[in-house]
This record gives C-alpha cells, sequence and structure tokens, in this order.
C-alpha cells in the first residue's frame, strides 16, 4: 500500500491557544471588575464605557466566544488533523478563520462599551458583526468538511460527529436569532417581537451554551482525554447513544428559561419535559468520560493534565445535572432570576470549559514547543488555587440564591403584606456573598496568570512551533453500501455527508416544532387593544435603557405568583409586549422588576414621580442608601441625538408596529412636546432648577435623561392594572 507523506498544521492551533490565554486573561479580568462593583458601584463613575451595563456583555462575549471559542478552535485544529491523517483543507481559509476571529473579538471590544448592543443575551452584537460572524463560520465549516472529504481515515472518529453537530447547529442557530432589520451602521432593531423574540432568543441562548460551550468541548474530551491517559475511550456504544440523544435532546429545551413568563404553556411544557430528558444524555457523557481513566487512578494522582480533565467532567456532570433540575417548575419558582443562576452558569464555565481548556494547553503545549513543561509544581498550583476559586465562587452564590428567593416569598405572619417589601433589604443581606465571589474570582484569575508564566517559559525554553511531518496510506475508494456485516453506525460513519444530513435533522425537528408554532399562529399571542407603540420619545429613552445596559440587572416580566403581584402589580401578559423589538424580560434581578414602573403604587410598585427617577440616575444612593446601582451622570450631560428618530419608526413600521405617517413626520414636535412636560416637572424642582436653568444653550429637555425617564413612566401604563392591596 502506497505511504504518503504529508505536514499537519501546528501553527494554527498555536495561534488559536496563544489567542485563547490572551483573550481568557482580558475577559476574567473584565468578570472581576464587574465582581468588585457589586461592593464598589461606582468605581468606574463618570466613565460611561466602563459601566457595569456595557461592561457585562463585554465580559460574557470575552470569555465565551474569545477566550472558549479559540480554544474550541485551537483543539479542533489540533486533533481532526490528527484523527483524519491529512492537513486542513486550505491553510488560507484556515488564516482566515483565525484573522477573521480575532477581528470580530476586536470590534466587540470595542462596541459593546460603545454601548452598540442588542440586548440579546450572547447575541449583544450589531448587524454587521453579525454578518461577519456567519461569514467566517462558513469559512470554519467549508475548512473542516473539505478536511473530511480527503481524509485519509475511512471512519470519521466520534469526536468529529460533536465538531460536526457544533457547526451545524451554531449556523442555524445564529442565522434565525440574528434576523434584525437596519436602522444605520451600528443600529437595528430585532424582526421578532415580545413573546416571539424571547423564545427565538433561549432557544439559541440555550443552544449557545449547548452547541458552542458544550459538544464542541465533549468532542475534544474524546480526544485529548484517552491521548492524556493512554486509554482507549470507555464506551464505543455509550459514545454513539451519546452524541444523538445530546444533540436531538437539547435543541428542545430552551422554553425552560421562561418558565411562568408570558410564553404560551405548551411551549414551557415542552421545554420541561426535554430538559428532564437531557440528564441522560448528559450523564452519558459524563460517565464515559469517567469511566475511560479505569485503572489510571494513580495516574490521575501525579498527571496535572488528568487531574484538570476530572474536576473538569465533573463540573459539566454537576451543570448537566442542575440544569435539569432548575426546569422543574418548582425548583425554578425559587432560583429564577436569583444568584443560584449566576452560580450555575459559572459552575460549567470555570469548571468545565475552563477546566478542559487549562488541560488542552498543559498537554498542546509541551508537543508543540517540542520540550516538556516549564513547572509541574506551578501547573499543580494552578489548578489547586483554581479549583479552590471555582467553590469560593460558586458556594457563595448558592447561599445568595437561596437568600433572595426566600426573602422575596415571605410574607409577615399576618399574611397580608410581604416581610420585605423593600428589594433593598435583600441586597444588603447578600453583600458578604458577594466578597466571597470576588475572592473566589480573583483565586481563579491568579491561577490563570501563573498559568499565563508557565506557558511564556515554557515557550522560551522549547522550540519554535514548526509543522510535523506524518505519514499515512491514502484512503481506498469507499464502497457506498452497506458492507456484509457491518453495522448501521459503521457505515455512517464513513459516509460524511449522510452524517451532516441526518445531524441537521436532529438539530432541526426541536426548533421547527416549538418556534413556528409560536411565530405563525396569532392566537397563540394574544393582543391587548389598550397596548399602544412607545412614542417617538419612549422609543428614544428604550434605545438608551438598551444601550446602557439595564436589562443586565433589571427584569419586566413579573410572574403570577402571589408575591411578585403583591411587590410589583398585576402578573405579565403576552399581548403587552407585541410591539417590544426586541423584548427586555431580563434573566436576573440585581435591581427591582420594571414592569409596572410607570403604574402608580407601593414605593416598591412603580408610580414615582420624574425628579425621583433623575436623581436616582444621577446618585442612586442619595435616593436609596445601600443602593448597587451605579450612577448615570452622563445621561444628564449628554444632549439627546433625534437624527435618526424618524429612520427608528419606519423601520418600526417595516416590522409591523402601526405608526401612521402622520406620526413619524410628526416625530420631532411630538419629542419636544413631550420633553417639555417632563422638563417642567423637573424644572419644579429647586435643586434641579438651580443647577440648570442657567444652561440656556442647551436645556433639560434635549438630554438624554428626558427620554430614559419617559420611558421608565411608560412601563406598565398601558394596561389596566389594579393597584396591590395595602
Amino acid at each position: 500500500m502506497e505511504m504518503q507523506q504529508f505536514h499537519y498544521d501546528n501553527k494554527i492551533v498555536r495561534n488559536f491557544m496563544y489567542a485563547s490565554i490572551v483573550f481568557g486573561v482580558v475577559g476574567m479580568l473584565v468578570g472581576l471588575i464587574l465582581a468588585f462593583m457589586f461592593m464598589f458601584p461606582n468605581m468606574t463613575s463618570g466613565i460611561s464605557f466602563l459601566s457595569f451595563g456595557r461592561l457585562r456583555p463585554l465580559h460574557t462575549n470575552a470569555v465565551i466566544f474569545a477566550f472558549i471559542g479559540n480554544a474550541m478552535f485551537a483543539g479542533i485544529y489540533y486533533s481532526m488533523q490528527r484523527l483524519l491523517k491529512t492537513r486542513m483543507y486550505s491553510d488560507l481559509l484556515s488564516k482566515i478563520n483565525f484573522w477573521g476571529w480575532q477581528l470580530i473579538i476586536v470590534a466587540a471590544a470595542i462596541t459593546l462599551p460603545l454601548g452598540y448592543s442588542t440586548s440579546k443575551e450572547y447575541a449583544e452584537l450589531e448587524w454587521p458583526i453579525d454578518i461577519a460572524i456567519a461569514l467566517i463560520w462558513v469559512v470554519f465549516g467549508i475548512n473542516m468538511i473539505g478536511t473530511i472529504i480527503k481524509r485519509r481515515e475511512r471512519h470519521i472518529y466520534v469526536a468529529i460527529w460533536f465538531y460536526i453537530a457544533t457547526f451545524i447547529t451554531v449556523a442555524v442557530l445564529h442565522i434565525f436569532n440574528s434576523f434584525e432589520l437596519p436602522v444605520s451602521l451600528l443600529k437595528s432593531y430585532s424582526v421578532y417581537a415580545g413573546v416571539q423574540d424571547a423564545l427565538v432568543q433561549w432557544w439559541y441562548g440555550h443552544n449557545a451554551v449547548a452547541f458552542f460551550l458544550t459538544t464542541p468541548f465533549l468532542g475534544l474530551m474524546y480526544y485529548f482525554l484517552p491521548k492524556a491517559a493512554n486509554r482507549p475511550i470507555y464506551s464505543y456504544r455509550l459514545s454513539i447513544i451519546h452524541f444523538w440523544s445530546l444533540i436531538f435532546i437539547y435543541i428542545w429545551a430552551g422554553p425552560h428559561h421562561l418558565l411562568y413568563s408570558s410564553l404560551p404553556d405548551w411551549a414551557q411544557n415542552l421545554g420541561v419535559v426535554f430538559s428532564v430528558m437531557l440528564i441522560a444524555p448528559s450523564w452519558g457523557g459524563m460517565i464515559n468520560g469517567l469511566l475511560t481513566l479505569r485503572g489510571a487512578w494513580d495516574k490521575v494522582r501525579t498527571d496535572v493534565v488528568l487531574k484538570f480533565f476530572v474536576v473538569a467532567i465533573t463540573g459539566y456532570g454537576m451543570a448537566t445535572f442542575e440544569g435539569p433540575m432548575l426546569s422543574l417548575k418548582n425548583v425554578n419558582a425559587i432560583a429564577h432570576f436569583t444568584d443560584w443562576i449566576i452560580a450555575h452558569v459559572h459552575v460549567g464555565a470555570l469548571a468545565w470549559n475552563g477546566f478542559m481548556t487549562f488541560s488542552m494547553v498543559y498537554w498542546l503545549l509541551p508537543r508543540l514547543t517540542k520540550t516538556k513543561l516549564y513547572s509541574t509544581k506551578l501547573a499543580n498550583f494552578h489548578f489547586w488555587i483554581g479549583t479552590l476559586g471555582i467553590i469560593l465562587y460558586a458556594l457563595p452564590m448558592y447561599v445568595a440564591g437561596f437568600t433572595q428567593a426566600s426573602m422575596w416569598k415571605q410574607f409577615k405572619p399576618d399574611a397580608g403584606s410581604l416581610e420585605y417589601g423593600n428589594f433593598l433589604e435583600t441586597v444588603t443581606q447578600i453583600m458578604p456573598m458577594y466578597w466571597m465571589r470576588a475572592i473566589g474570582g480573583t483565586l481563579f484569575l491568579i491561577g490563570v496568570l501563573v498559568m499565563v508564566y508557565n506557558v511564556v517559559k515554557t515557550i522560551r525554553q522549547g522550540s519554535a512551533v514548526e509543522d510535523d511531518l506524518a505519514e499515512a496510506p491514502a484512503l481506498p475508494v469507499i464502497a457506498s453500501k452497506r458492507l456484509k456485516g457491518e453495522k448501521w453506525h459503521s457505515w455512517l460513519e464513513r459516509k460524511p455527508v449522510q452524517f451532516m444530513v441526518y445531524t441537521t435533522i436532529a438539530i432541526l425537528i426541536g426548533g421547527l416544532i416549538q418556534i413556528l408554532p409560536t411565530i405563525m399562529v396569532k392566537s397563540n399571542i394574544p393582543t391587548i387593544a389598550a397596548v399602544k407603540p412607545y412614542t417617538p420619545l419612549e422609543l428614544q429613552g428604550r434605545d438608551i435603557y438598551i444601550r446602557e445596559g439595564c436589562v443586565g440587572c433589571h427584569s419586566q416580566m413579573i410572574r403570577p405568583f402571589r408575591s411578585e403581584v403583591e411587590r410589583y402589580g398585576e402578573y405579565s401578559k403576552s399581548g403587552e409586549f407585541v410591539y417590544d423589538h426586541p423584548f427586555l424580560w431580563g434573566s436576573k434581578r440585581t435591581g427591582p422588576d420594571l414592569a409596572r414602573e410607570g403604574v402608580p403604587g407601593k414605593p416598591f410598585n412603580g408610580g414615582r414621580d420624574d425628579v425621583w427617577h433623575f436623581n436616582h440616575m444621577y446618585d442612586p444612593q442619595s435616593i436609596s442608601p445601600g443602593s448597587i446601582m451605579p450612577r448615570y451622570q452622563w445621561l444628564i450631560k449628554n444632549e439627546l441625538d433625534n437624527s435618526d428618530i424618524q429612520a427608528k419608526m419606519e423601520a418600526m413600521v417595516t416590522l409591523g408596529v402601526p405608526y401612521s405617517k402622520e406620526e413619524i413626520a410628526n416625530a420631532m414636535q411630538n419629542i419636544d412636546a413631550q420633553a417639555s412636560k417632563i422638563e417642567t416637572n423637573l424644572m419644579n424642582n429647586t435643586e434641579i432648577n438651580k443647577a440648570f436653568s442657567k444652561d440656556v444653550d442647551k436645556p433639560l429637555k434635549n438630554r438624554e435623561i428626558v427620554a430614559l425617564i419617559a420611558y421608565l413612566q411608560r412601563l406598565g401604563t398601558d394596561t389596566q392594572v389594579k393597584k396591590a392591596k395595602n
């Protein structure tokens, strides 16, 4: 049999790995800054692009797409070449993939702090960057598929199954969730509204976790763990069951993020059923990984790479047990909107993705640089301080979550009113947990910095990364039909096109069944006649609310619980959100819900006057002692830019919002009239009048704060909401 010589491309692996390390430090440093902002909310006061609301999406995007994304590409490019016994299909496509991805990351790092955001979780980037992501992802896919086709190995190994599912599903998720109508170069509106937008977003959001943070890393586990342990994977049959059941079931689970919301009950219940089912394939993968180490536990005690693998896989098992449990309605009623979810997410991100990445770095680097790791002791120190950091991060957040839920729902003994009516009572109670979280995050980052030092020293003592020479026989012509005695899946493993087709069908079924009825069947989202479109000034205020990332801390979704109705007012209905492009239900209550903020009621149930909102944005602590909300003083200084308001309204008309031509033509007059009323209310306050009456060149009515006040005062006022009983 003729042997062919070729070279594995190690330089592309090196590039992605180094990028992952650099961006990992940046992303985690931003996360640590955010953690300390809970204790020192005004530590970046006055600097708009360093505010909490703008840095939070930068942190999540940097960690997910820059740190973990680059690590994913590094592992895939290394393992795929060796599993298929061929160089990547195209060096040019590999380079475009690398440099294109880094440019996308840089674009995100610039635009998000500047406030250019769609506000959709894990999909905040604006439309030009979304297009770039799609193009670079297609480049990656073409390179991967081309490599599979020109392979020298008859069968495609289990790791590559997961890579294929990752490429197909992320492409589908990103494209469908990113349908948006551009207004300008860096402003767009989601084509979906309200409930429909929420369903599509969390179909994407949950499955971005599934198919960007989970399936590719499971593929990497199936390759790197056997290599590091020098043992075959525990069960080939279990890997087949694991793969197909996981990709089929995962795609259905998105609605569990929207339990007790305005999403139709049938969609919520469907999400619950499949989320609970998800524990079986998830734990199947964990078991397959851990049992691969049977007979190698002595090696685990001494091999730092295997230590990272064990904690990573254990973290995966914990997170994938907790996820289905959080999908049960009685558990979700407690956990949702609390810091419990923060703990859950970070067990997955820090332990599963973080430690998997670290194990790959420590295994790959010596092989790429043809040397030994500079210091095994430092790597072990990284392992132990990182593990301690995860524990000190997660446990306080679990305690904080339980504390929040119990305090929010607790009634006085006479059962007539809430025990803790003031939301701030909960905040002050959990401040010690926020301190512990920050300490845990600091320890984890210290571990990463130790790894960086170890990596740099290893690189310096090693050789320059060069392509490895390899040799393999040419792949003979593969029979299209199943061979005698050949099992179906074995046949499928040598037919990549058919494999991709079956994978696509498996991941599309759940999405189509959930999303199409919600979008196509109008009766699923009943309208409310009293709900009207936002005025031009309120629309401007809503865009400022989105720009400042307010949705990261405040929900706009009152669930049908007695405690929430008592605190915030009547529970939310699906028809209230038909003109909301995008939806702003939120996923965390660091501050109180704002769904009824404009409705008169109790002090903690909206109805605050314009002066209160003005002072609250200027200096929250002066209005609410103990508040951890940062100041937004630039809103009072900045002049409101109304140059594109008509374009915004015309875009909304295209999306089905019933603005008349007259309303669009008179937008500026309507803004001036509504802003003048708010200005009058504000200037009646002696202190505000004294501070701003002399600035005739830029009157108060022309500033951004007025638009934001208009939006906040509008919330909840369309529907007839009864006041909460005293």
